[in-house]
């Protein structure tokens, strides 16, 4: 089963919008968009609880500003993860609610503060222990079929986790979104990249600077210097570490910095020879190939 992939180098992740006092403007946040746009990057990654809503609601005023970019802009959001200030028990304990009427009430207050009629992309946040999976299959495959989905997927799932939810859905899932970094390569050796490949879904890779870090211990001497050799930045050279993975997993930056993007966009087109790739796997895991 294969799905179409996400045809893009780079997805820009809007977690800390809020946090940005120069884009807190919907206008000047527009033309920001808009510069994104002409520059080919297109993907914009949401969930619910970025700003406890708020970075969805001041992207959705910034598409109002501008309506034409509405048609341009392809959106991914997320949602399942109940913050303790919104969960409404006495207890205001954080946690997962994959239910059909909290993902449907989600996925529609996502459309209503953005301003859209439809997402792009619509994943699980977090595997939920207490999913029912037909319930939720059922509800996702129902959201599809009414125009306000044009693909789902998951996010920190493991593998048996997505197959068991992907047994029950008409359609396949499209991408697990997972940390995947020079500091967390965890899933290139537990067979969570292969089987992501076994299952033909593409992986999205939050925290790809590993929340910049990069350039702090042990790893920083090597990839400065191989950074040189290639004449790049860092930041390039830890996009096309992971380009360089098989399926080319697309990374979802999360900074509004220009230079920071054009680097990291840089980087995804750069191609790594093999001792390079291990070169800095090796430096980052601080020991040797076994």
């Amino acid at each position: 089963m294969s799905v179409e992939l996400i045809e893009t180098p780079l997805v820009l992740g809007m977690m800390r919008l809020t946090e940005n006092d120069e884009l807190s403007h919907p206008a000047r946040l527009a033309d920001w968009i808009a510069a994104q746009l002409d520059s080919g990057l297109d993907w914009f990654d949401h969930a619910d609880i970025y700003g406890d809503r708020r970075c969805e609601t001041l992207f959705g005023e910034a598409l109002a500003r501008q309506p034409a970019l509405r048609s341009k802009v392809r959106l991914i959001s997320k949602a399942d993860i109940v913050t303790a200030a919104r969960d409404g028990s006495r207890w205001g304990v954080k946690h997962y609610d994959t239910s059909a009427a909290y993902l449907r009430q989600s996925v529609e207050g996502s459309l209503r503060r953005l301003g859209v009629e439809r997402l792009d992309l619509f994943l699980i946040h977090r595997p939920d222990p207490l999913m029912d999976v037909d319930e939720t299959a059922q509800l996702l495959d129902d959201l599809v079929a009414e125009g306000k989905l044009a693909a789902v997927g998951v996010s920190n799932f493991l593998p048996d986790q997505w197959r068991l939810l992907q047994s029950r859905l008409t359609q396949p899932l499209r991408c697990n979104q997972i940390e995947l970094s020079l500091k967390r390569t965890e899933p290139l050796f537990d067979g969570q990249a292969e089987a992501l490949q076994l299952d033909r879904m593409q992986a999205l890779c939050w925290s790809p600077l590993a929340g910049g870090t990069l350039e702090q211990g042990e790893l920083a001497q090597p990839l400065a210097a191989m950074a040189d050799i290639y004449g790049c930045t860092p930041t390039a050279l830890a996009m096309a570490w992971l380009r360089r993975i098989p399926g080319a997993p697309v990374p979802v930056l999360g900074s509004f910095n220009a230079a920071r993007i054009a680097a990291a966009r840089q980087g995804c087109e750069l191609s790594l020879t093999r001792s390079d790739w291990f070169t800095l796997l090796q430096a980052a895991r601080g020991h040797r190939v076994a």
